[in-house]
């Protein structure tokens, strides 16, 4: 299984390649809200999904992820419950 500060990195990477006319915070942990700290949308989540899974060459179960996170009714997602998200599917 990845490292979680790789998964961190990667995660970190693709972000600032996706949307590169945003400015991100210099400092990306596992603590940064993907919507309030950010800035995402729920659109930019789904081609944000989309990248990942062009960056690691394989599919991800991002619909179970979000279905999950829909139930117990998060209202953002915090990087360290992507970065684990990732790494449970990478191993």
């Amino acid at each position: 299984m990845r490292p979680p500060e790789h998964v961190l990195a990667d995660l970190d990477a693709v972000v600032r390649r996706t949307f590169p006319d945003r400015d991100f915070p210099d400092a990306v942990s596992a603590d940064t809200r993907v919507f309030a700290d950010l800035g995402l949308a729920s659109i930019d989540l789904v081609v944000l999904a989309e990248r990942l899974e062009q960056h690691y060459g394989r599919r991800l179960p991002f619909g179970a992820f979000l279905k999950g996170l829909r139930d117990r009714r998060a209202d953002d997602i915090a990087i360290g419950e992507l970065v684990e998200f990732l790494r449970s599917n990478l191993s």
